[in-house]
């Protein structure tokens, strides 16, 4: 996978430090392929199901995995969807029925392993997000969607990369919702740009 070097030029000189960064994007592009080529056909399918028959999303996820699925909500709240961030003050009691989506590489990270296995004692649903299928949230969440990328773990069976620890997990599961945004946007809003704006902030 390569940036079209038309693309490239644009913002791209022919100077050593430049033509290294065009590398490193395209090492970035080709790492972001193989977690792709090696993402199970059925994950995208799981995800989708799951965000449309809850009645309400919570997510809850630490460091850049947070933002990841900060914005992932954000962007189901423009779609209409009910969502929260858990920890937030006007964050509701959680429901039975209701979907947890927790995001670790690792599977270990302390906050959303805890809250999963609370939010399961009080009747949720629970989806993970992970590089790891065999750790604490990849074993006990109701549905687990496994990201092959990169964790701050560097396990053996994890995919080269030149990348730093985590990056290339946090990248392909920020694409991998995105997807699943621009799937649910023309599957709820036809892709009806107006009514999407109609809920964004006007208080910026």
């Amino acid at each position: 996978m390569h940036l079209p070097r038309a693309s490239r030029e644009v913002f791209l000189s022919e100077t050593p430090e430049m033509a290294k960064f065009s590398q490193a994007l395209d090492q970035m592009l080709g790492e972001l392929g193989g977690v792709f080529a090696r993402l199970a056909p059925e994950s995208p399918g799981i995800l989708i199901r799951e965000l449309e028959a809850a009645p309400r999303i919570f997510g809850c996820a630490a460091g850049r995995s947070g933002f990841i699925l900060r914005g992932f909500l954000m962007r189901l709240m423009h779609l209409g969807l009910t969502v929260y961030v858990v920890g937030e003050t006007i964050t509701p009691r959680l429901q039975p029925g209701d979907l947890l989506i927790v995001m670790s590489g690792s599977g270990e990270t302390a906050q959303p392993r805890e809250i999963l296995r609370r939010a399961k004692a009080h009747g949720a649903r629970t989806l993970a997000l992970t590089a790891c299928l065999d750790s604490s949230i990849g074993r006990e969440a109701h549905v687990t969607v496994h990201i092959p990328g990169t964790t701050k773990l560097t396990l053996a069976q994890e995919p080269a990369s030149a990348q730093c620890p985590g990056s290339l997990f946090e990248q392909a599961t920020f694409l991998l919702l995105e997807a699943a945004v621009l799937f649910l946007y023309e599957q709820r809003l036809g892709g009806d740009h107006d009514e999407m704006l109609a809920r964004h902030a006007n208080l910026e």
